[in-house]
């Protein structure tokens, strides 16, 4: 074996074999230079130690993405609290106190949808057709201002500077791809609420407003693209690009302070100001920016005071999910970064849970069941209660036009137990029966839910029991076999709901061949319920198919309960299944609470459906169970995850571009509440359904 061949074979054993190893040691060696290097390799040696001897087995896995995250989410309240600022009529009061005010212009006058800047060229590089287009800009950025320093001995470029050198080197077609970034800017970008009013108390003072900002964008764009977001025009605008001096090295402010007090000086003698009081007078300056080094250290080393203004993805970063796609995962943050750290509002733990871990998911979901029913050609969307009382809220923010063929419609299984129990019988005695042995359930208690109170004292007479008596698993056969014994009659009690059901969906489903009916899942069964008692008890001849959430589970005592209907198509899952996003099939476990913490996003604000029955009319009636819950937590979560659907629909629509959410990205976010991590935080969701009802 040759020297060269040696090398790269030792470099494979110790770099590249554990891509663990691999990440860390690349990133410590480009870190450092010189000398700094033999640190590098020691690292590495260090990093193969613990490995390889010590069985470290987690360095097998890239930090960048890991199997499953585990961020430590705030579990003391909400999130919001942390970034909480004094008002904006508070700050501009402070600030209406100096002479000159300073605003650094990105992410802090306007913010992006995006948590990283550079990932709008995901989008810009989609839409030219060019592979890549992302890290391509980025590099270009770079290279034209080590060019700009070799000439001018200084590192600020314009955006013509950087197409220039993207054009020579990539074949890039400068002018349109130039156009369309200064295009996309402006509308992606938006005004900061809480800045905005900020700015308008000023405005009101008369006070002197200048915009002092490191960017590549010259001092006409940056005040087209302030005045696209709504803010008017400013007195002033320092541009690094323009002036070849930069916040980040300090020179810029010097720079503003010199052209301010020009400018205070001429305007004093034009006004014939005595010149005693010219030469006194001190101009007083304060800057406001989100980048502590640049906004806040330099600024304070050349005289001015400054407000720092915490970036919002900064703030968010530690609890926001990253295991994402990288476009969907950047607008996620950066909608909720926005949101929730922008400072102007402090909201409650259960909008934030709404908004924070539910919004994209019931975005995406009614993003799949709206491509369902295209490519199908579902004549009706049922959205069924409880779960689909919100997702059809969000469908029809979503969707305006489909208004027509959407429907809430009241549905349960307690409900569908009792109407198809001739033929689901094993089904109507595990839900009444054997689920409550040994619940300290009555007897009494279990046949008044079943509907059968009529029987009781016959059953309780028959089997030698009390109607205090518990349900057991010593006694449940005895009711089973009573109630196969008197099969016919337990039958008789629900043939009224099965024609009031009947007379209700019958006007649903008017005109109706295939529809879809939505729940959260985990079995299918009540799509699968409807299925059968529409289309073999009523005869309607109308197909129905199941969309659910999720499945069951293999952490489920019946995991593949409804392979067969999924196989079949008889039902379709989004988030996961056997079949699609098969790790989140293993990692999602009902056994934990993970089904509970769905289903508290899609609670509604009324009880579930006890059963259809006739009124004194003979018209068909629904009567919900009475359930005592806490309307304002329900509706703080509804309306969190409103808020989130609307604005990921507003960020779709600035280019009418759809972002589509995949099941994987659309669990991400309670991906890391279920995290063992997050223990904490859990419980605190746990006393949340306890105020809910959740169970």
């Amino acid at each position: 074996m040759n020297s060269t061949r040696k090398i790269d074979w030792i470099y494979m054993l110790l770099v590249n074999k554990v891509p663990g190893i691999r990440e860390r040691y690349k990133r410590r060696r480009n870190s450092t230079k010189g000398v700094g290097r033999i640190g590098a390799w020691l690292y590495l040696f260090w990093l193969n130690l613990i490995y390889h001897v010590f069985r470290y087995k987690k360095l097998n896995v890239l930090e960048k993405y890991p199997y499953y995250e585990a961020k430590h989410l705030y579990s003391k309240g909400s999130e919001s609290s942390l970034s909480k600022r004094e008002s904006p009529e508070m700050l501009a009061r402070r600030l209406e106190q100096y002479d000159v005010v300073s605003f650094d212009v990105f992410d802090t006058l306007i913010l992006r949808p995006f948590s990283e800047p550079a990932d709008l060229f995901y989008i810009l590089g989609e839409e030219l057709g060019y592979m890549d287009f992302r890290r391509i800009r980025i590099e270009m950025e770079l290279r034209a201002r080590e060019e700009k320093y070799e000439k001018e001995n200084h590192y600020e470029v314009n955006l013509s500077e950087i197409y220039d050198l993207f054009s020579r080197e990539a074949g890039i077609d400068k002018k349109i791809a130039m156009k369309r970034e200064i295009e996309m800017e402006k509308t992606y970008c938006f005004a900061n609420p809480y800045m905005r009013r900020v700015v308008e108390i000023l405005r009101n003072s008369h006070k002197r407003i200048i915009i002092t900002s490191d960017m590549y964008l010259n001092a006409e764009q940056i005040k087209a693209l302030l005045e696209s977001c709504g803010y008017e025009q400013f007195d002033a605008y320092y541009v690094s690009c323009d002036v070849g001096k930069s916040k980040s090295e300090g020179s810029l402010y010097k720079e503003v302070k010199k052209q301010e007090e020009y400018r205070w000086n001429k305007n004093t003698i034009e006004n014939q100001i005595n010149r005693q009081d010219l030469e006194s007078k001190k101009l007083s300056f304060i800057h406001i920016g989100d980048n502590y080094i640049a906004d806040i250290e330099n600024a304070q080393k050349q005289g001015l005071d400054t407000v720092h203004y915490v970036n919002v993805n900064v703030a968010g970063a530690q609890y926001r999910a990253e295991d994402m796609s990288v476009i969907i995962g950047s607008i996620y943050r950066g909608i909720v970064n926005t949101h929730i750290h922008n400072g102007l509002y402090e909201y409650t733990r259960e909008y934030e849970y709404g908004f924070i871990y539910g919004g994209l998911f019931v975005t995406g979901y009614c993003q799949f069941i709206h491509e369902y029913r295209k490519t199908h050609q579902i004549d009706k969307i049922l959205f069924l209660a409880r779960d689909g009382y919100i997702l059809m809220k969000a469908y029809e923010k979503l969707y305006p036009n489909e208004a027509e063929s959407v429907q809430y419609v009241y549905w349960s299984r307690l409900a569908a137990v009792k109407m198809a129990a001739e033929y689901f019988k094993y089904d109507y005695f595990r839900r009444f029966l054997y689920h409550k042995v040994n619940q300290e359930y009555t007897l009494e208690e279990i046949m008044k839910s079943m509907e059968l109170d009529d029987m009781l004292k016959t059953l309780c007479t028959e089997c030698q029991l009390l109607p205090q008596t518990n349900l057991t698993e010593k006694n449940v056969d005895k009711v089973k076999q009573f109630l196969l014994k008197n099969w016919d009659y337990v039958l008789e009690h629900y043939k009224e709901q099965l024609k009031a059901g009947k007379q209700y969906f019958e006007e649903i489903l008017k005109c109706c061949n295939k529809v879809v009916a939505v729940d959260i899942g985990w079995a299918g069964s009540g799509a699968l319920s409807l299925d059968y008692i529409v289309n073999k008890l009523w005869k309607m001849n109308c197909k129905i198919i199941g969309i659910i959430a999720g499945t069951n589970t293999c952490h489920n005592t019946e995991p593949d309960v409804g392979e067969a209907f999924l196989q079949m198509e008889k039902l379709v899952s989004y988030l996961y299944s056997q079949r699609e996003n098969r790790d989140l099939w293993k990692f999602h476990d009902p056994g934990k609470g993970h089904n509970l913490y769905w289903e508290m996003l899609l609670d509604a604000p009324h009880g579930s459906l006890k059963g259809f029955y006739f009124d004194e009319k003979g018209e068909w009636k629904c009567e919900l169970k009475k359930e005592s819950r806490n309307k304002r937590e329900i509706e703080d979560i509804q309306k969190g995850i409103l808020d989130f659907v609307t604005l990921y629909d507003k960020v779709q629509k600035k280019e009418n571009k759809i972002f589509k959410i995949g099941g994987r990205d659309a669990y991400a976010p309670l991906l890391n509440v279920e995290n063992d991590v997050n223990r904490q935080f859990m419980k605190e969701m746990e006393s949340l359904m306890d105020s809910t009802n959740i169970e």
